[in-house]
C-alpha cells in the first residue's frame, strides 16, 4: 500500500484524515472485484485498523461501500445488491464520519498506550486489533506489577490530557529505520520493498512507523478505560481498552 497512491488511486485519507467528502472519477467497476476510483478518502484497512464505510453518490443513485480489497489496485466493495457506477462516471464520495472518527480516536489511543508501556515497562507489542471505540493490544511483558491495570490507566490518561500533538511525516526507508526504537512490534512488519515509510509522532511520547489515520492531538482521544489485563502465555499480556 502506497503512502500517496495505491495503484491508480490517490490516497486522500492519508493526505488529510479529516476529509469526509470529495469528488472523483470511476476508473473500474466490476461485479466481483468492486470499484476503483482515481481519488479516495476511504481508509482501506491495515495495521489493525478496519476499513471505512461510506457511500458513492452519482446521478441520483447511492452505492454503499462496506469494505475494500487490496491488490495492484484499491477496490472498494459495494453493499450486496447496490448498483455499480459506470466507468468514467464522476461521483461524490463520503466517508461515514462517526465510524472514522471513533477509529481515529481509538488508533491514537493505542499509540499512547503503546508509548506508555514501552517507556515505563519496556515492553514491545506482539499483536493488536481495534474496532470503533474499543481495542486490544498484546505486549511481551513477563512481569506484571500487582497494580498494573489501575496504574496503566492513570498513566495513559495523563498523557491523553497532556494535549500532545500527533504529527505524521513520510521518510525514506533508511532515514526512517535510523530513528531510535521506530519499530514497536516484536517483529518488524515493514515490507522489505517499502521505500517510503510513514511516521506517526505523538510528540514527546511515542514515535513509530504506522499507516493509519489519527487525531491531531491527544486530547481529541477523550479518555481511555483499561477494561481488562489478561495473560495469553508465559510472557504475553493482553490489554483491553475502550473509549469512555
Amino acid at each position: 500500500m502506497g503512502v500517496t497512491h495505491h495503484g491508480r488511486t490517490e490516497r486522500l485519507d492519508l493526505a488529510d484524515p479529516t476529509l469526509r467528502d470529495w469528488t472523483c472519477t470511476v476508473l473500474a467497476a466490476d461485479a466481483e472485484q468492486g470499484i476503483v476510483l482515481d481519488r479516495s478518502a476511504f481508509y482501506p484497512g491495515g495495521g489493525g485498523q478496519p476499513p471505512d464505510h461510506g457511500v458513492l453518490l452519482w446521478q441520483g443513485v447511492q452505492t454503499r461501500i462496506t469494505g475494500t480489497r487490496k491488490g495492484d489496485d484499491l477496490w472498494l466493495i459495494p453493499a450486496e445488491g447496490d448498483p455499480l457506477p459506470p466507468v468514467g462516471t464522476q461521483v461524490a464520495g463520503a466517508v461515514e464520519d462517526t465510524r472514522r472518527t471513533l477509529l481515529m480516536r481509538t488508533h491514537s489511543g493505542l499509540h499512547v498506550l503503546c508509548g506508555v508501556v514501552f517507556r515505563d515497562f519496556g515492553a514491545l507489542v506482539t499483536g493488536g486489533n481495534m474496532e470503533p471505540g474499543e481495542a486490544r493490544m498484546d505486549f511481551n511483558l513477563p512481569e506484571v506489577p500487582a497494580d498494573f491495570k489501575a496504574r496503566l490507566e492513570e498513566l495513559v490518561n495523563s498523557e491523553v490530557g497532556a494535549d500532545r500533538q500527533v504529527v505524521t511525516r513520510v521518510l525514506g526507508r533508511d532515514e526512517a529505520l535510523a530513528l531510535p526504537d521506530i519499530i514497536r512490534t516484536q517483529s518488524n512488519l515493514i515490507p522489505a520493498d517499502e521505500q517510503e515509510i510513514r511516521i506517526v509522532d505523538i510528540v514527546g511520547l511515542d514515535v513509530q512507523a504506522d499507516g493509519g489515520t489519527h487525531v491531531a492531538s491527544t486530547v481529541q482521544i477523550g479518555k481511555l478505560q483499561v477494561v481488562k489485563v489478561e495473560s495469553k502465555g508465559k510472557a504475553n499480556r493482553r490489554v483491553r481498552v475502550r473509549l469512555i
